[in-house]
């Protein structure tokens, strides 16, 4: 009898024992959930959750960079769309800071463009083909050397942006025979003139390369500020040898590239435009000086749009885009 009451008390605090220890893990659990509410999230995808989030905002703050335009302060949010107070300083001071650097990039571009353009203004007053041809020299030279740059970054593996190279070779391209008509209609007569240009445009690509690696964002503004000076040059040209210029015969070689041949490079500087949308009539000499301004104004919108990083593709690369979505395939 004694021997069957000691196994039961011995049985009884086993029992309790087993109960207060399954409790008090229980409630220890409890509490764990309580204090980490996402303990039975994987972790893989909590960091890519942030991360996406983060992103997200990233971009649309990137397309409120655009030219001479002021920055609001962002405030970055999470999925419940709750600001975080130490986020949204960070956020604001750092929306201020790149205002503020953006400010001071365009107003050097602007400096420097209208020093250049003076200097142009006073060494070749009624010289226009010289002067077409000095500025046709020094507009090459940005695309060699975003080119040049994107090589480097990509043999070291930082950044590898295909649409970018391409496009920027097509204008490049473009430019380059914009000089050749430059070139057959004379501008290159005078040596002073070769020498000038020349020695100016390797300079102008070591510049460019320093900004470009410095900044990109400011390297694709200058480019925009000369590619505009451009436009408004051959425009004011236009609106007064007009007539003279439909009186005169168009250069073979610009009747060739507008023309002629395979236009693929035609249409891949022309980033705002669909592909074989623009089909120049090249007719007489007016009509080569129209289309040479409207390719300016072509370079300005890309360029524009180069300054919001990460967003430039090739206007091919759309077109395939919609190939393959329309057959049913899904684009990589």
């Amino acid at each position: 009898m004694a021997v069957s009451l000691s196994s039961t008390v011995y049985t009884t605090t086993v029992s309790a024992s087993a109960s207060s220890i399954k409790e008090g893990s229980h409630r220890k659990s409890c509490s764990l959930t309580k204090q980490i509410p996402f303990s039975f999230t994987p972790l893989s995808s909590r960091p890519r959750k942030l991360f996406r989030v983060q992103a997200t905002v990233l971009q649309e703050d990137d397309k409120k960079v655009a030219v001479e335009e002021s920055f609001q302060p962002k405030s970055i949010c999470d999925d419940d769309g709750i600001g975080t107070p130490g986020e949204s300083s960070e956020s604001s001071s750092s929306s201020g800071l790149e205002s503020w650097v953006i400010k001071l990039e365009q107003s050097v571009n602007v400096f420097l463009t209208d020093s250049v353009i003076k200097i142009l203004d006073t060494l070749y007053q009624g010289r226009d083909y010289a002067r077409f041809y000095v500025l046709e020299t020094i507009a090459r030279v940005p695309y060699f050397a975003f080119i040049s740059v994107l090589h480097l970054y990509e043999s070291f593996g930082w950044w590898r942006k295909a649409d970018y190279l391409k496009v920027h070779f097509a204008e490049s391209w473009n430019e380059m025979h914009h000089l050749l008509i430059m070139e057959e209609l004379g501008g290159d007569a005078w040596w002073f003139d070769r020498f000038l240009a020349q020695h100016i445009a390797v300079f102008y690509y070591f510049m460019i390369v320093f900004m470009y690696a410095l900044s990109p964002r400011m390297a694709y503004h200058f480019s925009e500020c000369v590619e505009s000076h451009a436009f408004e040059t051959y425009d004011k040209f236009i609106k007064a040898q007009g007539e003279e210029l439909k009186k005169m015969p168009a250069p073979e070689v610009a009747v060739k590239y507008y023309t002629g041949g395979d236009l693929y490079l035609f249409d891949e500087f022309q980033t705002s435009r669909v592909p074989n949308s623009r089909r120049p009539k090249i007719e007489n000499l007016y009509d080569v000086f129209v289309n040479i301004r409207e390719d300016e104004g072509e370079h300005c919108k890309t360029m524009k749009a180069c300054q919001i990083h990460g967003s430039l593709r090739s206007p091919h690369s759309f077109q395939e885009d919609t190939i393959e979505d329309d057959s049913g395939c899904i684009p990589p």
